[in-house]
């Protein structure tokens, strides 16, 4: 009974999937292609116009600031990339612009600039970031990829983000990013015990999985991939060698640190 009831918590999406063939045929440069000691740091303009050009796929992460602007910004905390005190969350969008990146020439960008950028000539993978319950960020961040007429998915570690979107527009194809949070040496309690697990899969209903990829044997994400037929997607991937080995158990991979031979296509 609990291994049926397991089966059933994990399920993803079954019914009425949404195509995701289109994002099994590029590779997807991990915030740009980047690089922090250079010109083109990750998440800026600069890394994503090198994508672009190079017809690779992009990964990006997109957060709310004070003043309701979506930003593409990893961290929460803004003193790794611009060594400032406090969160995106905290600043309006002309405060961050105070603060480069890397001490780069490059600026926190606003998401809507870069999907002007893009205009469609490659495929996204848009990581919501949202640190607690309250995912109101997701409706505005909604509200430009609706404008917007590029091939896009969403993806977040939060399962209340991929619950709003199932509500509010489950159209949109959407994926559950996970790891085995323990290994990972993140504090660890039942929340992050059902992420390991993807047990909030019955809730969220993803169409498919992006796992840390050095934990490739955790039971929830093989059952995924292999009685579901789940789409899986691979983080973040820095060799040549771990691209190959990981292509059997992988439809999507997100890399960073070197570029595919193949690049952009697979």
């Amino acid at each position: 009974m609990l291994a049926v009831l397991y089966l059933l918590a994990i399920m993803p999406r079954m019914l009425k999937r949404p195509d995701t063939s289109l994002f099994k045929k590029v590779y997807f440069a991990h915030r740009g292609l980047h690089d922090n000691a250079g010109d083109a740091p990750e998440n800026s303009m600069a890394a994503f116009k090198k994508a672009v050009e190079a017809g690779l796929g992009m990964e990006l992460d997109v957060q709310v600031t004070r003043d309701g602007v979506p930003v593409i910004f990893h961290d929460f905390k803004l003193e790794r990339i611009c060594g400032a005190e406090g969160k995106v969350v905290d600043h309006t969008y002309n405060e961050l612009q105070a603060y480069t990146l890397c001490q780069s020439g490059e600026r926190i960008p606003k998401l809507s600039d870069l999907l002007d950028m893009v205009d469609g000539r490659v495929p996204l993978i848009v990581e919501i970031k949202a640190e607690t319950a309250d995912v109101s960020c997701c409706t505005v961040i909604d509200g430009l990829l609706r404008a917007y007429h590029g091939a896009y998915c969403v993806e977040s570690f939060n399962p209340m983000v991929l619950w709003w979107f199932r509500i509010n527009h489950g159209d949109v194809v959407r994926g559950q990013l996970s790891s085995n949070f323990r290994k990972e040496g993140v504090y660890w309690n039942i929340l992050y015990f059902a992420m390991t697990h993807l047990l909030f899969n019955f809730l969220t209903k993803p169409d498919f999985i992006a796992y840390n990829h050095k934990f490739s044997e955790e039971p929830g994400r093989r059952i995924c991939r292999w009685l579901y037929r789940h789409p899986a997607a691979a983080w973040t991937v820095r060799s040549e060698q771990d691209l190959e080995t990981l292509k059997g158990e992988y439809d999507v991979f997100i890399f960073d640190s070197f570029l595919p031979h193949t690049a952009g296509r697979l």
